[in-house]
């Protein structure tokens, strides 16, 4: 087993770590100079506070009634995989739960961008991997990499059981796809990908396919069916309560219904800043899907990238946190990053220019999200 990082994976490292700590360093700034607590809008902002609260007190014991529509939103919405890690950490060191929750999901995040260095070295190179996790340290709505979100956890369980499977290591493939199917509703995006490339694999062997192979596409939707059941269970029906429990936080796949009434509504009406850029990230979204395709990326990686955006589009709720849901899509990237790679051979300065600019957009619109956007992430 190899005790150092991969050849320039620490230039890549460094880079995200320096784009990401300036994000929370000027959050604490904007929140000092405005009298607020310096770092709690990181741990306890909007669905922190419900991870926290299983985190110490379990499942079954918080409910919000909408007063709108009177639905009630439970706390069985949210997988168990963060606020498990967070009440394990704070039980074994001197640490409060928020600041493991922020321990935990930072990290994920250093993690999650070495095993996307990781999938960009073994596919393209050196160049193009560190492009590729600048790129993502830098997107829009980044900022999630370092608060109390799941969004770091599923992003390095995902890369890493992709990783996994282009190297054809399926049984440590199947197992990351399990965790990340208990991070966040949409890790059976994990599972999508590695099924459909084992089962791609199966049909085109010929001959005896080895155990580890079935092994490893048998384990990964297990984490996502086993919470889902789980939920099913406790609400009084296996298999549809979990939904139900869903549905009364407007989170349902409507077929995109939910994003045309929204498109409409912004075409008519208008709306703050975080609306048409949310709509814009979307748009920008497909099109790198669709370059993704036509560069003929792995499978699965286009297979997790296209669930992640199917459900982003189809999927009712907030459009607002749409961007938010694309972060852990990381593949999308691809299409940018050999872009750049080829540009750094090229003219470097194309690349630093830009991509200098994209940090410093990233880290004010983080920070306004954080302190002055009045929109849940």
């Amino acid at each position: 087993m190899r005790n150092r990082l991969l050849p320039g994976a620490a230039t890549a490292l460094a880079l995200f770590a320096g784009v990401r700590l300036a994000g929370i360093a000027a959050i604490v700034l904007a929140n000092h100079l405005s009298g607020r607590p310096a770092l709690r809008s990181l741990a306890h902002s909007w669905d922190s506070r419900w991870y926290l609260h299983i985190a110490e007190f379990g499942y079954g014991t918080r409910a919000h009634v909408l007063a709108s529509t009177g639905a009630v939103q439970r706390d069985w919405a949210f997988f168990p995989l963060y606020p498990g890690l967070i009440r394990a950490l704070s039980t074994v060191l001197p640490l409060s739960p928020g600041a493991a929750a922020l321990l935990i999901a930072w990290s994920a995040a250093g993690v999650a961008a070495y095993g996307i260095y990781a999938i960009g070295r073994l596919l393209y190179g050196r160049a193009v991997a560190t492009a590729l996790v600048g790129l993502w340290a830098c997107l829009p709505h980044s900022v999630v990499l370092g608060i109390a979100y799941t969004e770091p956890l599923l992003t390095a369980l995902a890369a890493w059981s992709l990783y996994a499977v282009l190297r054809d290591r399926w049984l440590w493939a199947g197992v990351l796809a399990a965790l990340a199917g208990l991070s966040r509703p949409t890790g059976f995006a994990v599972a999508g990908a590695v099924c459909a490339a084992a089962g791609w694999e199966i049909a085109g062997r010929r001959g005896r396919v080895p155990s580890g192979l079935w092994w490893g596409a048998v384990i990964a939707p297990l984490g996502w069916v086993g919470f889902v059941l789980w939920v099913g269970d406790r609400t009084g029906d296996l298999l549809g309560g979990y939904f139900t429990v869903q549905r009364a936080w407007d989170s349902r796949f409507d077929f995109g219904a939910g994003s045309l009434h929204f498109l409409k509504s912004l075409l008519l009406h208008g709306g703050r800043i975080v609306y048409p850029l949310a709509l814009v990230v979307v748009a920008t979204a497909v099109v790198l899907f669709c370059l993704l395709c036509a560069d003929r990326a792995p499978l699965p990686l286009v297979v997790y990238a296209g669930i992640l955006l199917l459900i982003t589009i189809c999927g009712s709720g907030p459009y607002a946190s749409k961007p938010r849901f694309l972060v852990p899509a990381f593949p999308l990237l691809l299409p940018l990053a050999l872009a750049c790679g080829r540009s750094w051979r090229v003219r470097p300065r194309n690349v630093l220019l830009p991509g200098g600019a994209l940090a410093l957009t990233s880290v004010a619109y983080g920070t306004y999200l954080m302190t002055g956007g009045h929109t849940p992430l």
